[in-house]
């Protein structure tokens, strides 16, 4: 009973100043509310690019032409013709663990059907592209095994190239131009609308890579082969093997930088979520210290309230209140004020990731623990910054307190 009467005496305590109350509360509001938005906004940020790696397809590891030191100049991936068709064979049968295999080929061109025109990304690429990317097709049929031997004039193409090049119409069957060659479209891609870097996705042509090479590109050289692995487990192993392989192939010497660069998809991953998860931790860093302000307006304004209650503690230490209930009354007044203004801030936070997200067009995830770690570590401000005031109230001397004006 002594318990619920001195937190009833403390929450009247509160009631009495409401204004200071709430002003005092705001910096917790603000603290939390700033922590759980952009935590929110910083994992929905990463889920989305997890989700952007993911759609790359299962267990892959890329290999990228480039990234050699001659001369002095040093190329990034891509930047020179270091693979060929060759090494990509030479992947698939002389590595255990590799389930299928794309030699990529890329350009951009302008493309023409009809009337109409567009310029575009064309990937060339094998027939295991489908089923490595889980891209399936929305109309048509992808090519074949014997469209890529003979570099056969046949393409599929994305939701964005159907609209601007045939509107209306059904694509497949039409004919489109690729620099005066003719393709047929054989397929159509399923939408998969914009990456995390506002790319569309749905803007290419995918072509065997025979074709590209042969007929658009005119080159020898891929820019990239894709690997897919049959288990998650064989990606190092299996991304090692191909550095031994191709340093073998292209004669690299011991000591020699490669003219090619192996990157898995956990370490693409890595790498594509470490500057949002630099800025997130930031962001938090910076709404932490919001929180610390925040529980030392409660001190201050503990330590205010229990000067100008100096008498009240006198009385109540003389009718019988010991110095552990004044301890306790002033604890429960700093802790409401912690956990209330920890309750508002969540829910502010959420709805202000909510509207930041809307506006910009941003995922936002809030990780319920985060709501559990909030609510604890307001509660714990409140006992942290409202210890002091609460002691130096319980050793107040009643007779002092009694005499105080």
């Amino acid at each position: 009973m002594r318990i619920l009467a001195t937190i009833k005496i403390a929450l009247r305590a509160l009631r009495r100043n409401k204004l200071r109350t709430l002003l005092t509360m705001l910096g917790m509001i603000i603290g939390v509310g700033a922590v759980i938005a952009m935590v929110s906004i910083g994992n929905g940020a990463k889920s989305q690019i997890e989700a952007q790696i993911a759609s790359m397809g299962q267990n892959v590891v890329l290999v990228f032409s480039g990234s050699f030191n001659r001369g002095g100049a040093r190329s990034g991936w891509g930047g020179a013709g270091t693979l060929n068709v060759e090494d990509a064979e030479s992947i698939q049968r002389e590595i255990p663990g590799v389930t299928a295999i794309s030699p990529e080929s890329r350009t951009r061109a302008q493309i023409a059907a009809g009337n109409q025109n567009w310029n575009t990304s064309i990937q060339g690429e094998s027939m295991d592209y489908f089923d490595i990317r889980q891209w399936p097709l929305s109309a048509g049929t992808i090519f074949t095994e014997q469209d890529v031997r003979n570099a056969n004039k046949v393409a599929v193409i994305g939701k964005t190239i159907a609209d601007q090049l045939f509107p209306g119409e059904d694509p497949i069957g039409q004919i489109i131009r690729v620099k005066n060659v003719p393709f047929i479209v054989v397929g159509m891609l399923i939408a998969k609308g914009l990456s995390v870097q506002g790319q569309d996705q749905d803007d290419l042509i995918i072509m065997p890579y025979t074709s590209v090479m042969k007929r658009v590109q005119k080159v020898t050289t891929l820019n990239t082969i894709i690997v897919q692995t049959a288990k998650p487990s064989l990606l190092n192993p299996v991304q090692q093997q191909i550095i031994e392989l191709l340093r073998q192939r292209h004669k690299i010497t011991p000591g020699k930088d490669d003219d090619f660069t192996v990157r898995n998809q956990q370490e693409i991953a890595e790498m594509a979520t470490a500057q949002s998860n630099t800025m997130t931790a930031l962001l938090t860093g910076v709404a932490v210290i919001s929180l610390v302000v925040g529980g030392i307006g409660i001190m201050n304004i503990m330590l205010v309230s229990v000067t100008e209650r100096t008498r009240e503690i006198g009385i109540r230490m003389a009718i019988g209140a010991r110095g552990r209930d004044i301890l306790f009354q002033f604890l429960v007044e700093a802790v409401t004020l912690g956990v209330i203004g920890g309750i508002v801030g969540i829910g502010a936070g959420m709805i202000t990731s909510k509207v930041l997200a809307a506006q910009r067009n941003w995922p936002a995830l809030v990780p319920p623990e985060w709501i559990v770690y909030a609510f604890l570590f307001s509660a714990a401000v409140g006992i942290f910054f409202g210890f002091y005031p609460a002691r130096k109230a319980s050793k107040l001397d009643p007779i002092d307190a009694l005499r105080y004006e």
